[in-house]
């Protein structure tokens, strides 16, 4: 029992110091993200063309040439520049490209209803801003102008990317420190004497 005890107590002690180390990560890519937002547009087009990955170029202003003629559109939940909750319509910006450019997705509009535009077409350059990025997921561009009759989707917020990581951290080393107080007592009542049964 000791050694079963003392060997997940190690193991919550290091998965609490990888929070931390997650958390100092979180804070740097914050950081990017936030000097990203203040920089002027990147053309994608020279990037996508050279066929190599993306940079992370998550909340950068952004544009794009475009041949998504009449796709059908796929729809989430989402928030106009009101703040206002509807539906929002993503369309593959160059649909079968292959490579990087075979991964951006424009966000072309908002709307109160999942029925305003059974079909889309974005034919030529679209300006926006860029959301979060990942090397395995699908690079989001929310287009300033929205297609009609469609209004612009509010842009993706870095408000939205949870940091909670030094909490994780913390909750890990107080389950160790339980774990042990746990144990250390159940020792001291195994230990303590007994009295006599009763006559």
């Amino acid at each position: 029992p000791t050694i079963i005890v003392l060997a997940a107590a190690a193991t919550m002690v290091a998965l609490g110091i990888w929070q931390l180390q997650r958390a100092g990560w979180k804070e740097r890519l914050l950081a990017q993200y936030a000097e990203a937002a203040t920089m002027p547009p990147v053309d994608l087009d020279p990037l996508l063309e050279r066929g190599a990955p993306l940079p992370n170029l998550g909340f950068r202003r952004a544009l794009i040439t475009c041949r998504a003629i009449d796709q059908v559109p796929d729809i989430h939940v989402g928030r106009n520049a009101a703040d206002e909750v509807g539906q929002v319509y993503l369309v593959p910006c160059r649909p079968g490209a292959s490579g990087a450019a075979g991964r951006v997705l424009v966000n072309a509009g908002w709307s109160p209803r999942p029925d305003a535009l059974p079909r889309l077409t974005i034919d030529g350059i679209v300006a926006g801003r860029l959301g979060a990025m990942d090397e395995d997921r699908p690079v989001t561009l929310t287009a300033a102008r929205a297609v009609p009759p469609l209004v612009p989707t509010q842009p993706a917020s870095m408000a939205n990317i949870p940091n909670n990581h030094l909490a994780y951290a913390f909750q890990w080393f107080a389950f160790a420190v339980t774990a042990l107080i746990i144990y250390f007592v159940a020792l001291r009542r195994r230990g303590a004497p007994k009295l006599p049964p009763e006559p």
